[in-house]
């Protein structure tokens, strides 16, 4: 029976190539599944309950996965930190063993510290999805944009992903290095230099500054977005300095020696770190990561459950 090696999914780094390919080939029969107009819907998780625990908002993450367990015919609670006990100081554990006192077999959570996914697996006997901790990991996006490359290429081994914008405070940057890596991919970060990370040659990556030199050099661009949200210092000195010179456009795009992919994690900041008319080409697959992105979280928690195919 095929399983995966690990009870939960807390990060890329706890999968093996072997569990990575099984996410994979899954994903693959759910697509054809999603892609079937009559029948869109399996009853894999019936009898499963899963808890959507977001303590950061979010709206394709969350929805993404509420719409994958909705498909594989679990039952479905979503719980919004705001509107919780958590705003009157009640800890994660206690947040999280109430949810499951109510018999909940599974949470998909999203935290903004950093290793609050591995904490809380240590002390709750349900199964645990990270939907992103922190600056640390979103291993489901990085399954996801794997699995899009895969899909256009036939196979992630050998092909040159370049990484671009904000490396040091993206978990979406790590959690893809991690697995490209793992799939036998060339990796390359592009940014400046405030926003590379000094860790991130020990992984094996390659290092740019300049976009043009990236953009010639790879088979795909992910463009990040600049994360605001986690900056407490100014790492660059405007907005429209950044855009100068790490935004993508359609004549920085259609003056390259070949033609790339383009892809986002989102959300987009149109005409910041990629503008509209890149966005909408024929180059982007950025919605086919949105529609993919449904497929992985489907074979996420169908595998994690102890289902087989």
């Amino acid at each position: 029976m095929a399983e995966l090696s690990t009870r939960h999914l807390l990060g890329i780094k706890g999968l093996t190539a072997q569990d990575i390919e099984l996410i994979f080939e899954t994903a693959d029969r759910f697509k054809d599944v999603l892609n079937q107009p009559q029948i869109r819907k399996v009853p894999s998780l019936r009898d499963v309950t899963i808890a959507n625990i977001f303590f950061e908002n979010s709206t394709r993450t969350r929805l993404s996965f509420e719409l994958a367990e909705k498909r594989l015919s679990a039952d479905v609670v979503n719980f919004a930190a705001s509107s919780s006990s958590v705003s009157k100081g009640e800890t994660l554990i206690d947040t999280v063993n109430n949810i499951l006192a109510m018999k909940v077999d599974m949470v998909v959570m999203r935290h903004p510290y950093a290793g609050a996914a591995t904490f809380l697996s240590k002390h709750v006997k349900a199964q645990i999805v990270n939907a992103g901790d922190g600056a640390h990991e979103h291993p489901t996006q990085a399954l996801l944009d794997a699995f899009s490359i895969r899909e256009k290429y036939g196979d992630v081994a050998g092909k040159k992903i370049v990484i671009v914008g904000d490396i040091l405070h993206s978990r979406v940057a790590l959690s893809n290095i991690l697995c490209l890596k793992q799939l036998g991919a060339e990796v390359m970060v592009c940014g400046p230099t405030t926003l590379i990370p000094k860790y991130i040659g020990a992984l094996g990556v390659k290092i740019e500054h300049n976009l043009i030199k990236a953009l010639n050099w790879c088979d795909v661009a992910n463009m990040l977005r600049i994360q605001l949200e986690r900056q407490d210092i100014k790492y660059f000195p405007s907005l429209r300095e950044y855009t100068m010179l790490y935004g993508l456009n359609k004549e920085i795009l259609d003056s390259l020696d070949k033609e790339i992919t383009v892809m986002h994690p989102g959300p987009i900041n149109r005409g910041v770190e990629i503008t509209s008319d890149v966005a909408d080409s024929k180059q982007s697959i950025i919605l086919d990561q949105v529609e993919n992105g449904v497929a992985i979280r489907m074979a996420v928690l169908y595998l994690l459950a102890g289902q087989t195919p």
